[in-house]
């Protein structure tokens, strides 16, 4: 028969019987368990007032630093209505609120993680992002669709978002129903008659912003030239081109889409219209120093015209129409454009490179092109003056 192995418990009550009972002298006896002679007074006394001879736990009574409860629930509170936003900007919002007595954002992260409301995933994620924005409202414009989805109602909703490279500002989440162009188009009216005209528009060169038969040039980038705006497209498949609205996008689907389920169209609309809200205004920013975008946007200066004026050309340039079809004849040579640009005058002008010609569309380059070899060299939009990419040689 195997010997029973003692708990603590049971020798520290051995001990002290074995005490009471004069079998050895205390200090004997301490010897024997391998305790001082206090700590075998501690557990004689424990014994004899009835006390339990278990640990007691070495907490202290009173924590001077410890959030107070109701500070812990309002911050869990906000959590639990935005579940994807973290530690520092929930302490700013709450900070924004005038509540007092906050703890520091470390602690906030502490009592989120107590709560199992940061998973390892999260947290793995949550790491540093170099930046780079315009320095003033409205020098550039970021748009995209989010990536479709089905609504309730079995119909697919393509949200339209603009943002403000330098403010973050969110200027629209429209639901749309598709991506053509017409439907694009009522929405930048609006926000051109709304905010006024930016100097470019960042996009992808996915339908309805770069795509026309061979050249990229499209009806909505004419209309934007139109308007003095200048078309800027991302490198293709490179979406850290639009890093602003692609992490806008991100927190889009994390913040709503993924929290609740949009009935249709109406319903997807007032939710993109509250979060909008949300995200404007109270939602703060680490790229804001944890400002929120309405604190650093204005509209722009430049509003939107109520008819678009004809163009004039210096008499530097040898001016002529389109075909219908998108081609120009020059110098008995025919080059394709785009159909988009049928019936449109354009300005033909030697450029500073030996050899090529250059073609224009009111104040944009539009197309590069070598008689000699009869080959169009580049079909791009560029500003004539003040492209903000690359110093030009025109």
């Amino acid at each position: 028969m195997p010997w029973k192995e003692k708990t603590v418990e049971e020798k520290r009550e051995e001990f002290v019987r074995r005490s009471l009972a004069k079998e050895k002298n205390k200090s004997a006896l301490c010897r024997e368990y391998g305790i001082s002679r206090p700590t075998g007074d501690k557990w004689i006394s424990r014994y004899q007032n009835g006390e339990a001879l278990t640990d007691k736990s070495r907490a202290p009574f009173k924590h001077p630093n410890k959030t107070v409860s109701e500070i812990e629930a309002k911050i869990l509170e906000l959590r639990g209505k935005y579940p994807a936003i973290g530690a520092v900007k929930l302490r700013k919002m709450l900070e924004r609120r005038g509540e007092e007595g906050l703890p520091c954002t470390s602690t906030v992260n502490a009592i989120l993680k107590r709560n199992g409301c940061i998973t390892a995933e999260a947290s793995a994620a949550a790491t540093p992002h170099k930046r780079f924005e315009k320095e003033q409202p409205n020098e550039m414009w970021q748009t995209d669709f989010k990536g479709d989805f089905l609504l309730a109602d079995g119909k697919r909703c393509f949200p339209l978002c603009v943002l403000d490279d330098c403010s973050r500002f969110n200027l629209c989440i429209d639901a749309k129903g598709d991506q053509r162009r017409e439907t694009v188009m009522e929405s930048f009216e609006r926000l051109f008659h709304e905010y006024g005209l930016p100097k470019v528009l960042l996009c992808d060169n996915g339908n309805p912003w770069g795509t026309a038969q061979s050249t990229g040039i499209t009806l909505f980038e004419i209309w934007l030239m139109n308007l003095g705006i200048l078309t800027i497209h991302g490198r293709i498949r490179h979406p850290q081109t639009q890093g602003k609205e692609e992490r806008f996008n991100g927190s889009l689907k994390r913040e709503l889409l993924r929290q609740e389920r949009l009935q249709n169209m109406t319903d997807a609309q007032s939710k993109f219209d509250n979060y909008r809200q949300f995200y404007n205004n109270e939602r703060p920013h680490h790229a804001l120093n944890l400002d929120v975008p309405v604190q650093h946007y204005k509209k722009s200066d430049r509003e939107m015209p109520s008819k678009i004026t004809e163009w004039k050309y210096d008499d530097g340039y040898e001016v002529r129409t389109i075909k219908k079809t998108g081609f120009l004849t020059y110098r008995g040579q025919g080059y394709f454009l785009s159909e988009s640009f049928g019936g449109l005058e354009v300005g033909i002008k030697d450029s500073s490179k030996p050899g090529l010609v250059n073609l224009y569309y009111r104040n944009f380059r539009i197309a590069q092109f070598n008689p000699a070899e009869r080959a169009v060299v580049s079909r791009r939009i560029y500003l004539a003056e003040g492209d903000p990419r690359i110093p030009l040689r025109v």
